[in-house]
């Protein structure tokens, strides 16, 4: 049976992309070089830098194992992967990973990530501020705004996750099959810490391993102060999911 068959498809790995031309040939490389039989989507909003020109070059190479869904404009972190959650509950995936385009999340973690949810774990969250995580080459600013607000985000919804807004996880298909994503509200900092609020309030098991992450060496982050008041803000909200 060839291996992209709906019947053999176990793990994919959904990236969103926005001008990332410097990462995303070296990204897609590694991930799909990994044991393990991981399969890609990239989510790419419209970069205008050719990005996805990269990617459609690629699967010529990689065939069914590297997707790519092209979205006209800039429409956020969050649709982009709610997007991506239903294209992979489309095509009965079982274990469904976030991850960065920009090598800040080894790719070398996903098996780690995959194991811990494999053995029982619902959600499992590549953390960098459980035992044994880090953070490399951040400016001391980030790293407080980070950790201030994994803290205040724990303070207000008791949840018991050490790092709220990590990008970096793996779901299994019953969480995202469980969640209703249409109604999944934020786009930034505010969407990861939302997915994981709900699936903790749904009664979904939430594990942790730890994870060095390291900044950026290439491309532009997209951070910006929009992201952070909405994450500050979206937590009290959250309280009346």
């Amino acid at each position: 049976m060839p291996s992209n068959s709906l019947s053999c498809l176990n793990k994919l790995v959904i990236i969103p992309t926005y001008n990332e031309k410097e990462n995303i040939e070296k990204i897609i490389r590694k991930v799909l070089s990994l044991p393990g039989g991981y399969h890609l989507l990239i989510v790419d909003d419209g970069s205008p830098d050719g990005t996805s020109d990269i990617v459609k070059r690629l699967q010529q190479e990689y065939g069914g194992k590297l997707n790519i869904m092209e979205r006209k404009g800039k429409l956020g972190l969050g649709t982009a992967y709610i997007a991506g959650f239903k294209w992979a509950l489309q095509r009965e995936y079982e274990f469904i990973f976030e991850m960065d385009a920009d090598f800040s999340h080894d790719p070398e973690d996903l098996n780690r990530l995959y194991d811990a949810c494999n053995a029982g774990a619902d959600v499992v969250v590549g953390s960098r501020y459980t035992k044994g995580g880090k953070v490399v080459n951040w400016p001391w600013d980030r790293i407080f705004i980070s950790k201030g607000g994994a803290l205040y985000t724990k303070l207000i919804t008791w949840m018991p996750v050490n790092d709220p807004t990590a990008g970096f996880v793996c779901y299994s298909r019953k969480v995202l099959s469980t969640i209703p994503l249409d109604k999944v509200h934020f786009v930034g900092y505010a969407f990861q810490i939302e997915m994981k609020y709900r699936a903790w309030k749904l009664g979904f098991k939430i594990g942790e391993v730890p994870i060095t992450f390291r900044d950026r060496k290439e491309g532009v982050s997209k951070m910006s102060g929009n992201i952070i008041k909405e994450a500050m803000y979206g937590v009290w909200k959250m309280r009346g999911f």
